[in-house]
């Protein structure tokens, strides 16, 4: 049972779940998709869930791998969506489903992720308490989880990205001031 057959699975998974609701998957439907056995599924996998675990960590970190340093918080939270933006319809399915928390954790640990290396430019070295750092990093984080579950539960049905550049023009000069308000009560 090689790596090769693990990569298949969580591939024809995607592929099914691109095509209907997570409910309506079987593992038959699974291994039919990439030509193994159930046996080879249950090598891999304890269940559908723990497929969907993995698949969704995998994405995860994908995205993570992948991407440039963050310009804007818009940079953000294209990335934090990109994978919702490519599989469309399996993320809804997903979100739609009884295991949409597993999604919701990764999703969250992107937009943490993304942030602090958003933040790492933006804020850089100024000087400000770590635990103020902290604060602004994860009302960032929770902006960007927050738009695209709001986006998610819409059925996707308008341009994120638009919007969240608008956000953030109506926004401009928020930062900034957090950072003055936090180098202020640092002295």
């Amino acid at each position: 049972m090689t790596a090769p057959a693990r990569e298949a699975l969580k591939a024809s998974f995607l592929r099914q779940l691109e095509e209907r609701p997570l409910r309506e998957i079987t593992v038959k439907d699974i291994v039919q998709g990439c030509g193994v056995n159930r046996n080879t599924f249950y090598y891999h996998f304890k269940d559908i869930p723990a497929l969907l675990e993995e698949l969704v960590t995998d994405q995860a970190d994908r995205i993570i791998a992948a991407q440039s340093p963050a310009l804007s918080l818009a940079d953000c939270l294209e990335t934090a969506a990109s994978f919702a933006l490519e599989h469309r319809q399996a993320v809804l399915h997903i979100n739609q489903s009884a295991h949409r928390c597993l999604f919701e954790q990764s999703l969250m640990d992107v937009c943490r992720r993304v942030v602090e290396d958003y933040a790492a430019v933006s804020i850089g070295s100024v000087p400000i308490p770590a635990e103020d750092r902290a604060i602004i990093i994860r009302f960032y984080q929770c902006e960007c989880f927050g738009q695209i579950m709001a986006w998610l539960n819409d059925g996707m049905r308008y341009d994120l990205g638009k919007q969240f550049r608008r956000l953030c023009q109506l926004g401009e000069g928020m930062t900034e001031r957090m950072l003055k308000r936090a180098m202020e009560a640092d002295t």
